[in-house]
């Protein structure tokens, strides 16, 4: 009997995933049945996928074909290395969310629980199965299955109408990236009419319609992403919905978009013009720019990481901009290296956002709370979400030695490597996109101190925190679980690259594996360690050793007398938690730097207030820009229509009558 094929075992585990999602449906109400056993068995499964698809990294790429769907229209698969990649990050991240979620979830909180266990795992399958598409027609199906499963995870909690409207919004903008990825593969297709992958990798496009096809994918995955201006479902979305499925998506679904534009970008089209990447970076050091000042500034914490992850795929498009220009000069050393930070950033972000989107959802349990202008001090009272979320804050303000650092370091590298470029106007656009990468990481640490300080430093703002509580043990073990990816990503990353190093191959032909093997496990040194290096254990060890001997030396030197007096406080006597910094005062200073950037609403206070206030409300300048005159068009138009359908017979006989004329007179010699 032959043994399975790694192939297979990924359906048969996204079958698995849908089963599980309809057992759900045998006792849609029994909430421990559904959360002590549904959610642990698809973790499982999750495991499952995530050890097939590291251990199909560097094999030979497999096919199959499902005979479903419409006649004469079969399902093409495809496990090649860079979806392996891609399926390592959903199967290993979705293990930490399906532990969380299985003590998160609990009664009366909208959706029920059987039916939202099988959307959860049908997400799931369908995000496995965009994957491992290998034709237009699975893609497209996948595709929407995810977009329909995620809006309904999204209105979980439907009786508010701020989560139905931010919901529709989400599968509008859904459906406007499903339009334009569906015309890019019609584009790739070169009206052969075969929609399988292997038809479009054998089209030789002429430059005009390969660009067409990569600026449609460029759009339409970039819709999903999250890429300015086709970002402003994300805010609204992440906040509405449950914190694990926030955490899927931010973590796991927007890579799937970062995974379809390498597919188009680098596999299905072989042309590769150096514009596309400037074209790529300039959008993606918008969105970066625009998401982390944003997220620097907002109140509610969920908003916060919402923009936050702009940020990072923003970071992730400069890195897919880079290694566009440098392969479009066949520079190919710096394109597997600008490559490499983009396969490295969707990992690390995948753990270390769905870790921080995860301690929200403990901090929302336990105070029902998320303005950050209601917390504060919660280290006392959720010491293990405290330091869990601390390792989450870390890799996201890209400090070593966890992984935000690594994939931000490699993408600096990039642009610091790169030698003279042939076109004059991208040697002087270079370096200043590299600083403005520096500015954005800077941001982002500023966005991440804000965000720990005022949620569980200092003194709670408000009395009924004092009962808050820990974590439950599903979900410190899915917290957990998310911080030991995002250590292990930090402290070996010459291991973790001499296995993504497959996929980076796969699309460009060479790598860095081996460069990182000359240097061993313990360094890493893309280029050559006389120009830059890094070692990951050397920091690691040198910040315990300093922890530990300053503990040492603290008790060696302390001379056991205690003496308790107040803290000096600037000759303020008042030391209250109205003394502290609140979210809006912590980020006044960027508001001010950046005003332009942002649009703002402020209340002062006045004499005739009885309770005088002050407040300040940031709005989105794209909503007033594009958004709302698009509506405005919209809504003018629907009005025209609706006028011309009268219901009156006579009125639509003269139309056809009028119709007919136009249409004799245009054919007329």
């Amino acid at each position: 009997m032959n043994s399975l094929l790694p192939i297979d075992t990924l359906l048969i585990a996204a079958c698995a995933w849908l089963a599980v999602g309809l057992l759900g449906l045998v006792a849609p109400r029994d909430t421990r049945f559904i959360s002590k056993t549904l959610f642990p068995l698809g973790a499982v499964i999750g495991t499952l996928v995530g050890l097939v698809a590291l251990g199909s990294l560097g094999g030979e790429t497999q096919t199959a074909v499902l005979v479903i769907g419409l006649p004469d229209l079969p399902f093409h698969l495809r496990l090649d290395n860079l979806s392996a990649v891609f399926a390592l990050l959903l199967g290993f991240v979705s293990v930490g969310i399906s532990i969380f979620a299985a003590g998160y979830f609990r009664k009366g909180e909208g959706t029920a629980p059987g039916l939202l266990c099988l959307e959860y795992h049908v997400f799931l399958a369908s995000m496995l199965m965009v994957l491992l598409a290998d034709d237009a027609y699975a893609f497209m199906v996948a595709w929407e299955t995810m977009a329909l499963s995620s809006f309904f995870l999204v209105t979980t909690d439907h009786r508010h109408e701020e989560i139905r409207r931010a919901g529709f919004l989400y599968l509008l903008i859904a459906h406007i990236g499903a339009i334009a990825i569906l015309l890019c593969f019609g584009v790739m297709t070169g009206g052969a009419g075969d929609y399988s992958f292997a038809g479009m990798r054998a089209q030789e496009l002429s430059p005009f319609w390969a660009s067409a096809a990569f600026l449609l994918a460029l759009a339409g995955f970039g819709a999903k992403a999250g890429l300015v201006p086709l970002h402003v479902w994300l805010p609204e979305a992440h906040p509405a919905a449950p914190s694990p499925v926030s955490a899927m998506m931010s973590g796991v679904m927007l890579k799937t978009a970062i995974y379809g534009l390498l597919r188009v970008s680098f596999d299905l089209l072989h042309t590769t013009i150096w514009w596309w990447g400037v074209v790529a970076l300039v959008i993606g050091l918008a969105t970066a720019l625009f998401g982390v000042l944003y997220s620097t500034v907002q109140s509610d914490m969920k908003r916060l990481l919402a923009y936050s992850s702009i940020e990072n795929i923003g970071l992730i498009a400069v890195g897919i901009g880079l290694t566009l220009i440098f392969h479009a000069y066949r520079m190919e050393g710096l394109a597997a290296l600008a490559m490499t930070a983009v396969l490295y950033h969707c990992l690390a972000h995948s753990a270390f956002k769905s870790l921080l989107f995860l301690c929200t959802g403990s901090v929302l349990h336990a105070t029902k709370e998320r303005s950050l202008g209601k917390l504060g001090g919660l280290i006392h009272r959720m010491p293990w979400v405290a330091w869990l979320a601390l390792a989450g804050v870390i890799a996201s303000a890209g400090l070593p030695p966890l992984s935000g650092f690594v994939s931000e370091w490699l993408l600096l590298q990039s642009f610091l490597f790169s030698p003279g470029l042939p076109h004059p106007w991208l040697n002087m656009v270079v370096p200043v996109a590299a600083a403005l990468v520096v500015l954005v990481a800077a941001l982002a640490g500023f966005a991440m101190v804000k965000f720990y300080g005022i949620i569980f430093l200092g003194q709670m703002r408000e009395p009924g925190l004092k009962d808050a509580h820990d974590a439950g043990t599903w979900e410190k073990f899915g917290l957990a679980w998310l911080a030991l990816i995002t250590l292990l990503l930090g402290i070996l990353p010459s291991t973790v690259i001499m296995r993504i190093d497959a996929a980076t191959r796969q699309l460009l032909g060479t790598g860095l594996a081996d460069k990182v093997n000359e240097q061993g496990w313990w360094m890493l040194a893309p280029i050559s360690p006389e120009r830059a290096s890094y070692e990951p254990l050397i920091f690691l060890v040198t910040i315990a050793a300093t922890l530990l001997l300053g503990r040492w030396l603290v008790r060696r030197l302390y001379h056991g007398r205690v003496r308790r007096t107040s803290a000096w406080d600037c000759g303020y006597y008042f030391q209250g938690p109205r003394a502290q910094d609140t979210a809006e005062g912590f980020s006044q200073p960027i508001r001010r730097i950046f005003e332009p950037m942002f649009r703002m609403q402020r209340h002062f206070p006045t004499a005739r207030d009885t309770e005088p206030y002050y407040s300040v409300k940031v709005e989105d300048h794209f909503w007033y820009w594009l958004y709302l005159p698009v509506a405005k068009l919209a809504g003018r138009i629907s009005t025209l229509i609706v006028a011309l359908q009268g219901g009156r017979i006579a009125v639509y006989l003269m139309y056809s009558f009028i119709t007919l004329l136009v249409l004799l007179l245009v054919a007329r010699p």
